[in-house]
């Protein structure tokens, strides 16, 4: 195929050159480093024994580590969103990695705790910062009939992270129980150190440049990725559009986008809020089941695993069923899956539900991450995105708190407490009125429908 000078606009281009090596080579980039993201926060759990050994601290200071790292994570994806959508993909790309990759091997040989807090602060705002950035970037580059799958594949990255960092602490933990925090730390930053070099292969987005007025570069870019894809690109040139100057953060509750943005809030809360409740207190909730099987370290690698199929299914849903629907589905789906968890005393039906709770947990989130960077225009689209992430983040904190409280008091008051904000959240996302497969990226603010 060749792209002659009948090309006006950024989305007709990507549909021109449609899919091929340079997506590719873009999703596996970002799924390094989503991976990476995941071992980061499921290694709280998994640390705190270790660290509380290390400098002798009570259970509840040594809790810092991860409040602090969540903190950090709702800083970052806030900050960093709106910075990407004034400053750039690609800046602020390799800065969330580069901070990753360094305050990860600081926190590895940090010789004080609060050093350490300092370090996980950090290295949470890196975490949070990649969120916005990874997923406006490659949508940016998707054409439309492939985009809800991919987005939904590069959050099953989430899951190989999950699964590496079970195995690494499987190993590390219980042979170094004074010092395995620093080793899995020290690993955690490797995937950082090599996304930060593979990452300088990534140009900016041309979307993002075409706003900025930067007609050239815009096309040039293309043509990079027109000639990795094996498309011809000969003299095809873009549409000037005039600079956009508008402020990211005050248009997300703008006429235009109020009600998206505090419809996705609930939706990305009340979902982190049974997601964190569960997985931040997971070895204490299996120990509190009784059965035997939940206290194995194979077992969280299986329940890593349930997540895959999770995955897949949204993938193919979004685009059978739509984005809302699917959402919607695995949100009542985990409601369910938490409830029956919560007031059963049978081994296999625990052991079911805990397997279906992950499975669909992740098919939720996967599905959630493809549909709202794609509800966002190009103006706004990290810093909507970065909301999004913030009152994920947001909830983590409350979670670390709150199951500690609920489970205090009763083990099927906070499992159905979870099963409730879930179903809340299924509902919320039905009320969304945008509908978005098969259509272009909206590009400006101005265009979006409410």
């Amino acid at each position: 195929m060749t792209i002659h000078g009948d090309v006006s606009t950024v989305d007709q281009a990507i549909e021109r050159i449609g899919l091929g090596r340079f997506q590719w080579r873009l999703f596996g980039i970002n799924g390094l480093v989503w991976a990476s993201d995941a071992m980061e926060i499921i290694a709280i759990g998994f640390v705190i024994p270790s660290i509380i050994t290390t400098f002798g601290l009570p259970r509840s200071e040594a809790g810092l580590v991860g409040s602090l790292f969540f903190l950090g994570m709702l800083v970052g994806a806030w900050g960093f969103g709106a910075l990407a959508d004034v400053l750039g993909r690609r800046t602020v790309f390799l800065v969330t990695i580069a901070m990753n990759a360094v305050f990860a091997l600081l926190s590895a040989v940090a010789p004080s705790f609060g050093l350490l807090l300092a370090a996980r602060f950090l290295v949470g705002a890196a975490v949070g910062g990649t969120l916005p950035v990874d997923y406006a970037l490659t949508a940016e580059y998707l054409p439309k009939a492939r985009r809800g799958r991919f987005l939904v594949y590069l959050e099953s990255f989430w899951a190989l992270g999950t699964v590496l960092i079970a195995l690494i602490a499987w190993a590390v933990v219980p042979a170094m129980p004074q010092t395995g925090w620093r080793w899995i730390f020290a690993i955690n930053a490797v995937p950082g150190l090599l996304g930060f070099w593979v990452r300088l292969w990534v140009p900016e987005s041309p979307r993002f440049l075409m706003l900025r007025g930067r007609t050239a570069e815009a096309e040039a870019v293309l043509q990079r990725v027109a000639e990795v894809n094996g498309v011809a690109w000969q003299g095809a040139k873009l549409r000037h559009e005039p600079r956009a100057a508008r402020n990211p953060l005050t248009s997300l509750f703008g006429p235009a986008l109020r009600r998206r943005t505090l419809t996705l809030a609930v939706v990305w809360f009340a979902l982190s809020i049974g997601y964190y409740g569960v997985f931040t207190w997971l070895r204490p909730i299996f120990l509190s089941q009784g059965v035997e099987v939940l206290r194995t370290f194979w077992f969280l690698v299986l329940l890593a695993l349930a997540q895959v199929p999770g995955y897949a299914l949204a993938a193919v849903w979004v685009e059978r069923i739509g984005r809302r629907a699917t959402v919607a589905v695995f949100l009542l789906g985990s409601a369910v899956a938490s409830m029956v968890f919560a007031v059963s005393t049978v081994p296999a039906v625990v052991i079911a539900a805990s397997l279906l709770l992950s499975f669909s947990l992740l098919g939720a989130w996967g599905a959630l991450y493809a549909y709202t960077p794609e509800v966002y225009p190009t103006e706004v689209r990290a810093s909507g995105m970065g909301f999004a992430g913030a009152m994920a983040r947001a909830a983590g904190i409350v979670a670390a708190q709150l199951g500690g409280v609920l489970l205090a008091v009763s083990f099927p008051l906070a499992l159905s407490t979870y099963a409730a904000l879930l179903a809340i959240a299924g509902v919320a996302v039905l009320t969304m009125r945008e509908r978005v497969e098969g259509r272009p990226l909206e590009e400006r603010v101005g265009s979006a429908a409410g």
